[in-house]
């Protein structure tokens, strides 16, 4: 029986019933595979369908093109066309068969005339479905519905060739702990940790971009979880591994590791928040100390921020990211020194650093509170509220976003006869500095501040 959140999610969108009636008149086979049938079934939105079928890329392109649908031919040489229809995205593949090379992930393609030949060469059952739309009938010759009802996360060929042959397998399995909340039978994680060396094949874009998919998930802890105890990061991100900081009897402190895992739940679930949380107090290790019987971690905060550039680089992620994930973790301890007294250029300083992450750097730092001692939580939570109502009361105050001297650039350049420069930017430098910390002045004042500058140059 074919669930009804399937047929619903489908009925919702003609026009893949469409695509199907028109391949079907004419003359050839073609089935709804892969993630939008097991999304479907879960009652999970999609705008990505994958369809399999035994006409050829050439058919394809003719089909399409009949019924006034504009193509693209990128993954014709893997027999894939793609339409757009109504911002859904629509991949049509040829039935294939995959073989290897060891050293490469990507497959020699050969076209095939068995739809369950082409389902075996699937990553997991739970994507080894199909679906004839208009006999509304389910194909699982791998069992792939049981799976799904258990959450369980099985190949439909032996984990060991699978993860062998295309080694992102094993990342996207932990992906899929996160994402969907499934679990890896025994004879997958084995497979995972047999197989670890061979995720060096793959290229750092693509494991940047499945790992993003991990960490933006419902679960993303459980996700990392496996990705770490798998030693998949060690091969990939091993600055996790080193958060298990081995826990001194004789000087407690918390358990680095299980309260990162618990801040990356807690954040909001977009990119930027959760790579902060991950990597929030990746510089502990790098900094613990002992004093007066004490455990502490000096500066990690400014440790991690460098350390979290250099594994974002490494993860080729794009500089905006960066810049970003790298200014949260250097802040993300900043709030908790209002409780000794901020002045309105204290507050305006931190609106002005936090660069546009206000509301993410509040959330990293409300997520980072993880203490079990209730009065400790809620005073710790009394003092931030108070910080946001005075950050709210001071840029209503000013217009923050608007933050500038009352002499631009241009004015400094004729009023000292200056080429653009360094000594432009020092002076400029110094009228910021002067509104941030005296709030808004006036031009007397700032030509006032600038002809002194300039005296020192």
């Amino acid at each position: 029986m074919v669930p009804t959140t399937l047929t619903n999610a489908l009925d919702e969108k003609p026009f893949l019933k469409e695509v199907s009636t028109s391949y079907e008149e004419a003359g050839f086979e073609i089935y709804l595979v892969g993630g939008a049938v097991r999304d479907g079934i879960l009652g999970i939105e999609t705008k990505d369908f994958d369809f399999t079928t035994n006409a050829s890329p050439e058919d394809s392109l003719e089909l399409l093109g009949n019924k006034g649908y504009k193509t693209t031919e990128i993954g014709k040489a893997f027999g894939t066309i793609e339409t757009i229809i109504e911002e859904c995205s629509l991949h049509i593949t040829t039935y294939r068969e995959d073989t290897y090379d060891k050293d490469s992930r990507k497959p020699v393609v050969k076209t095939s005339r068995d739809l369950d030949k082409d389902l075996s060469r699937r990553d997991f059952t739970i994507n080894a479905l199909a679906y004839d739309m208009s006999k509304n009938k389910i194909i699982d010759p791998y069992s792939g519905l049981k799976d799904l009802s258990k959450g369980i996360i099985r190949t439909p060929d032996s984990p060991n060739i699978s993860f062998s042959d295309d080694p992102l397998r094993m990342l996207r399995a932990c992906r899929f702990i996160s994402t969907h909340g499934f679990t890896p039978n025994n004879e997958v994680f084995e497979a995972i940790t047999k197989n670890l060396e061979r995720i060096q094949i793959v290229s750092t874009e693509r494991i940047r971009d499945e790992f993003t998919k991990l960490l933006t998930g419902e679960n993303p802890s459980l996700g990392i979880k496996a990705f770490v105890e798998s030693g998949l990061s060690q091969l990939i991100m091993p600055e996790l591994d080193e958060l298990k900081i081995e826990v001194d009897p004789n000087h407690h402190h918390k358990d680095v590791y299980e309260h990162t895992m618990i801040v990356v739940d807690r954040v909001s679930p977009i990119l930027v928040s959760r790579m902060s949380a991950l990597l929030h107090d990746i510089g502990k290790p790098n900094t613990k100390g002992i004093e007066n019987g004490k455990v502490h971690f000096r500066h990690h905060e400014v440790v991690g921020a460098k350390m979290s550039k250099k594994i974002l680089k490494r993860l080729k992620y794009d500089n905006e990211t960066i810049k970003k994930v790298s200014l949260l973790v250097e802040n993300h301890l900043r709030p908790h020194t209002f409780k000794m007294g901020w002045t309105d250029a204290a507050v305006r300083r931190y609106i002005i650093d936090a660069g546009g992450l206000m509301e993410e750097l509040n959330d990293l730092v409300r997520a980072d509170i993880t203490t079990k001692n209730k009065a400790k939580y809620e005073e710790i939570n009394k003092y931030l509220d108070e910080m946001e109502e005075r950050i709210k009361e001071v840029a209503e105050k000013e217009e923050l976003s608007k933050l500038r001297p009352p002499i631009s650039g241009d004015e400094i350049m004729k009023m000292f006869n200056l080429e653009p420069g360094p000594d432009v930017g020092k002076i400029m430098k110094a009228l910021y500095e002067q509104r941030v910390n005296d709030g808004e002045v006036s031009k007397d004042e700032a030509t006032k501040l600038a002809e002194e500058v300039y005296k020192k140059l």
